[in-house]
C-alpha cells in the first residue's frame, strides 16, 4: 500500500514538473542575448525593455509556425501603437535564404533574427520545439512561455494587462 502511494506521489510530481515545463508561468529575467537581425544589425535583450515583447522561436519548415504567423502579425498590428513589439527568431537549422524569402513574401512587419549558432535558443531555455513563444514585460522579464500555438484570445488579454502596467 505504501509503495503505491509513493508511486502515485512520484507520478503526480513528474506530471506537475512536465506541465510546468510546457506552460511555464511566473516571472524571470529574459536571458542576456544578442539577436542578429536579417539586415545584419543587432538587438540585445536590454533593447526589449520598455515594451511588451513577443519573442517567437520558429522555423520555415514548421507547419504550426507558418500557420500561426498571420495571427502573430495581426497581434503585432493590433498592439504596436501601444508599446508592443514582436521579435521572430528563426532556428539555427533554418536556411537563411528561406528565412529571408519568408519574411519578404509574407511582408513580416516586425524584426526577424536568425539564430545562426543556436546560442539564443540555448540561452532561452534550450528551445528545441517550434513554435516556442515568450511574452516579455516592460521590465524585460519573461511572464509567459508557450510551446505550440498560443491561445491568441488569452494572449491578447495578457498583452493588454501588461501594456496597462507602469
Amino acid at each position: 500500500m505504501k509503495k503505491n502511494a509513493v508511486i502515485a506521489a512520484a507520478l503526480a510530481l513528474a506530471l506537475a514538473v512536465g506541465v510546468g515545463v510546457y506552460m511555464q508561468t511566473g516571472v524571470s529575467a529574459a536571458p542576456a542575448s544578442t539577436f542578429v537581425l536579417l539586415d545584419g544589425s543587432k538587438k540585445s535583450t536590454d533593447d526589449l525593455k520598455g515594451k511588451v515583447t513577443l519573442v517567437n522561436f520558429w522555423a520555415t519548415s514548421c507547419t504550426t509556425c507558418v500557420g500561426e504567423m498571420p495571427k502573430v502579425i495581426a497581434t503585432y498590428e493590433k498592439y504596436r501603437q501601444q508599446g508592443y513589439d514582436t521579435l521572430a527568431v528563426a532556428m539555427s537549422y533554418d536556411p537563411p535564404a528561406y528565412v529571408v524569402n519568408f519574411a519578404q513574401t509574407r511582408k513580416l512587419p516586425f524584426k526577424v533574427a536568425i539564430d545562426n549558432t543556436g546560442a539564443v535558443a540555448k540561452a532561452w531555455g534550450d528551445v528545441q520545439l517550434t513554435p516556442t513563444t515568450y511574452l516579455v514585460n516592460k521590465r524585460g522579464e519573461i511572464v509567459k512561455r508557450y510551446v505550440g500555438e498560443p491561445d491568441f484570445a488569452e494572449l491578447h488579454k495578457l498583452i493588454e494587462k501588461l501594456l496597462a502596467e507602469a
